[in-house]
């Protein structure tokens, strides 16, 4: 009798445009054998290779949710319309390219897997990070159960933060933020100015697999040629990016 292998489930998220790394988690993920692949989002934004990315995602068919910097794309505010990566994205991406990120739906459910970018109703707001004027911290236990009230399922993955972390709440379900493929660190002015960083610049992703006593989670942190994204993001006017790529680190000010 053949026994079935249980489901391994990878997750990626924030690739903004980073073709490189999202190639080496491909890449990773053919040779692990996994061929379920969920993306929460923020796909293209940024000054690397929007065009190239969303080519990417859109020819492997991988489930999708969208992002804030998604809808940035598709439909930017007036503070992004004529920004310098609103003409770098529109310059490249294709109509149809455009269309597709319009059409991402704001979560998806994959089995036991509720599968959003931010919160269940806001792609702008950090789950598993409060941000207070005296920095960025984990949520505590009771706001994020508030958060997640009207989530039946035992798992939740979450982007937006670029941090990975595993939280396991109190009523047993478990939280999972796979970290950023495409950008490790960066600097952020709302709610209060902040900075987020991984540490150091590998591409990151996570895999789920449920076991007999819960879910197993993996976080994967993979080398790729760091070097040479930062080096586009230098040469298209954002030396900022380029640090945040070749480091995992940010600086304000």
């Amino acid at each position: 009798m053949v026994i079935a292998e249980p489901m391994t489930l990878a997750i990626i998220a924030d690739i903004h445009g980073n073709s490189w790394a999202l190639d080496a988690v491909l890449t990773d993920l053919a040779r692990r054998g996994v061929t379920q692949i969920v993306n929460l989002g923020d796909c293209a934004y940024g000054s690397l290779d929007p065009a190239g990315t969303l080519e990417r995602l859109i020819a492997r068919g991988i489930p999708t949710v969208s992002g804030n910097q998604d809808r940035i794309v598709h439909t930017p505010p007036p503070a992004v319309r004529g920004s310098a990566d609103d003409q770098f994205i529109n310059a490249r991406i294709t109509t149809a390219q455009r269309t597709w990120l319009q059409a991402l739906p704001p979560s998806l459910g994959i089995d036991e897997v509720f599968c959003c970018h931010g919160t269940p109703e806001s792609d702008e707001t950090y789950l598993l990070e409060e941000v207070t004027s005296h920095g960025v911290r984990l949520r505590d236990d009771g706001a994020l159960r508030g958060l997640l009230a009207g989530v039946a399922q035992p798992v939740i993955v979450c982007g937006h933060s670029h941090v990975p972390r595993v939280v396991l709440l109190s009523d047993g379900r478990l939280v999972v933020n796979p970290g950023s493929v495409g950008i490790p660190a960066y600097t952020e002015d709302l709610p209060h100015p902040h900075v987020m960083e991984a540490g150091s610049p590998h591409a990151r992703y996570a895999l789920l697999r449920p076991d007999g006593a819960g879910w197993d989670v993996e976080l994967i942190a993979l080398p790729y040629a760091w070097a040479a994204a930062a080096e586009v993001a230098r040469h298209h006017g954002r030396p900022d990016r380029a640090t945040w790529l070749a480091t995992g680190r940010a600086q304000r000010g």
